[in-house]
Formats: structure tokens, C-alpha cells, sequence
């Protein structure tokens, strides 16, 4: 005999909206003002009062992202206290890395900009392990951009080039990006033009049409240190050897930027940063999706479940996918729609299930050659 009721459940399908990290970036330089802090700053936001008046190498490269970042431009700023250069036992990537740690309680981002000028590999390296290390401890996917500094007194182009290549040499590292401060904004130019609405997280920052870079930090070309002007063979050389650098085109006014370079190796996959960026946050919101189906039944190894799920994982491909049309002409999303076969569900035992993903990034000429043919042959019929 059964005492009649009625239960009402509520269910959650997590089929709603995920707060945005991308297009938000942590700052992390020396300062005098709110050291120890994580700040939170936009475009409206008076820099004086965030980070001193005392000009800094940090304000100016946060600054220049803001200028280059366009509408609705958000981002943490981590200030570092200036070291006592009497004491022997500062160590400076040790100094930065427990600033990235401690802003993790306060922000949640896309990538992060070392505002101040790396001379080792050590940094490099600490950059590699810190990435892996959000990652592990955080199921945090971050890139990071490091500042590296020009030609020293002296130093001629050919030598800073030598010296630049020996940084990066031997490295291997996918979400790091390494920026040399010719101009002197340089950094923050590429932040900002990464974090820029007017397009996708997919776009190159080589990309012309979203515009020539500003507030580079200087007005005329930079000199080595002995005094002879930048020119694009330069330019080349220091993205041959894997920096990211800005770049112009003759006959073509304004400063752009060349590819956005990382330390992956050659014929990797995450040599650029829009390849790394589209696949962090395809993992970002997957793992949002994973976590509710821990111990959910409803997860299982029948063949209903499995397509079920397959169609459950693969929407953030498909809302990463979605194009834009506008008056004809279509601008496509992030990655292209998922097809059959690119989500798999594959159970190894009664406990541990393993799901493949692949995501598929548009094409995007950046060498485009023309041809051009005279045709003369019917020029007696005319």
C-alpha cells in the first residue's frame, strides 16, 4: 500500500552561459603604488591613481594595451614592489611567479603580460612551468606574453639579433610569446590588439584590416645602439627566430603587426597564438561541461547515452562555430562547425571514460600571391 505524493525535482541541463575570460589579461610589472595588489582596471580607469604618477615601465605598457583594445577593454594589474638592490637573495622569477599565484584569487584570465624586460631563459622557463602549473592546480588555460628589451649601449642590430636568438634557443614552450621592446610599448601593443572586440579570439593580431597598431612608444624607427635605424629585414630575423614583432609595408601607411609567434616547436600546431587561443578555450568550456557529469549516470557506455553526450560536448564547438553575415559578406566564427566524427566518446573501463574533441581553425592567408597576366591577343579585333 503506497501513501500517495507528488515530487517535484528541478533539473540543471548546464545549458546556460559561461563568464568570458577571454579578451582579459593580467598585468604583472614594478611599481610604488597598490604593490601587492590585484587591481582590476577598463579603459575609464585613471592609471595615475592605479599605478602612481611616477612614470613605470608597467603603466606604459598597460596604457598602450588599453589604446590598442578598442571598446569595453577589462584587465588585472598586479604591482610588484621595486627591489632593495642591496638585497642579495631577491629573486625576481621568484617575485613574479608568486604575484601570478596570488592574483589567481582575484582573477580568472586568458593570458598574462610580463611587463618587465626577461634576460634569461630562467624567466622563459618559469613561464613554461607556471602555464602547465595553472593548468594543473587551477584548470586554468593561459598564454603568456613576455617583454624582452632592445639593443644595449653599443650593440648593433646584427648583434642584438644574435643575442635574441640565443634567449629563445633550445626552448619549447606553446603558450609563451616572447615581445621585444624596440619601440617600447611593444607588449602592451600586443595585448591589447589580442584583446580588441571589433574581432574573434581566432583573428592573427597580423590581421590588417582591424588597423594600424598605436602607441607603440616612440614616433620615429628605433636605433640600435649604434645608432643605425630599424628595417624589416631585422623584423624578419627576430620572427624567424620566434619573437613577436610589429612590422610595416612600403607604399602602405601605418604599423602592423607580423605573426604572433610563440616558442612551440617547428611543425607544431601552436605555432601562433590564435591556434593556442581557440584550443584554450574550447578546453575552458568543456571542462565547465565535464565537471557536472562526475558520477552521473546518465553517462554511460549505451549507445543512447553516448550520442547524447556527443551532441552534450560538442556545443561549445558549435556556438564557437557560429558566422556572422553582414550585407553579403560572411565573417566566419572561430572555428569551423564540428562534423561527424570529431566529438568521440570512448569508455577505457566502468570508471574512466575518455572524450575526443577536434577543433578546426579557419584558414587565414598571410602570404598571398598575385599573378598577373597580359593578354594581347585579341588586340587586332578591337
Amino acid at each position: 500500500m503506497t501513501w500517495p505524493t507528488v515530487t517535484v525535482s528541478q533539473k540543471n541541463r548546464y545549458n546556460g552561459t559561461t563568464n568570458d575570460v577571454e579578451r582579459v589579461v593580467l598585468f604583472v610589472g614594478y611599481g610604488d603604488t597598490n604593490t601587492n595588489k590585484t587591481q582590476s582596471i577598463s579603459a575609464d580607469s585613471d592609471l595615475d591613481k592605479a599605478l602612481g604618477e611616477k612614470d613605470s615601465l608597467l603603466k606604459r605598457i598597460v596604457a598602450a594595451a588599453a589604446n590598442n583594445a578598442g571598446q569595453n577593454w577589462f584587465a588585472y594589474v598586479h604591482v610588484m614592489p621595486e627591489p632593495d638592490p642591496s638585497d642579495d637573495d631577491y629573486n625576481e622569477d621568484d617575485a613574479w611567479m608568486n604575484a601570478v599565484t596570488a592574483a589567481q584569487s582575484v582573477a580568472s584570465v586568458e593570458g598574462i603580460t610580463l611587463a618587465f624586460d626577461a634576460t634569461q631563459k630562467a624567466t622563459i622557463n618559469r613561464a613554461t612551468e607556471m602555464r602547465e602549473t595553472l593548468q594543473a592546480k587551477f584548470g586554468r588555460f593561459v598564454w603568456f606574453a613576455i617583454a624582452v628589451g632592445g639593443p644595449s649601449e653599443g650593440e648593433s642590430w646584427a648583434d642584438y639579433q644574435s643575442r635574441m636568438a640565443e634567449l629563445q634557443e633550445g626552448i619549447a614552450s606553446p603558450g609563451v610569446q616572447l615581445v621585444p621592446r624596440l619601440w617600447g610599448n611593444e607588449p602592451g601593443v600586443l595585448a591589447g590588439r589580442l584583446c580588441n572586440r571589433a574581432v574573434t579570439i581566432a583573428d592573427s593580431p597580423a590581421r590588417v584590416a582591424t588597423g594600424a597598431v598605436t602607441a607603440l612608444g616612440r614616433d620615429d624607427l628605433p636605433e640600435d645602439g649604434t645608432g643605425e635605424k630599424l628595417d624589416l629585414a631585422v623584423l624578419q630575423g627576430l620572427q624567424a627566430n620566434r619573437y613577436s614583432v610589429p612590422m610595416w609595408y612600403h607604399d602602405y601607411d601605418g604599423i602592423y603587426w607580423a605573426d604572433g609567434r610563440t616558442l612551440d616547436v617547428e611543425g607544431g600546431d601552436y605555432q601562433v597564438i590564435e591556434n593556442v587561443r581557440v584550443v584554450d578555450k574550447a578546453s575552458r568550456r568543456v571542462r565547465l561541461r565535464a565537471i557536472p557529469k562526475i558520477a552521473d549516470r546518465s553517462l554511460n557506455s549505451t549507445p543512447g547515452s553516448i550520442a547524447a553526450h556527443e551532441t552534450y560536448f560538442g556545443k561549445p564547438l558549435r556556438e564557437m562555430s557560429i558566422a556572422t553575415q553582414i550585407n553579403g559578406v560572411e565573417f566566419p566564427g572561430e572555428v569551423k562547425p564540428p562534423k561527424d566524427g570529431d566529438i568521440t566518446i570512448t569508455w577505457t573501463s566502468s570508471v574512466a571514460v575518455q572524450i575526443y574533441l577536434i577543433v578546426r581553425p579557419y584558414e587565414s592567408a598571410k602570404e598571398i600571391g598575385v599573378s598577373i597576366e597580359l593578354d594581347t591577343s585579341q588586340e587586332s579585333n578591337q
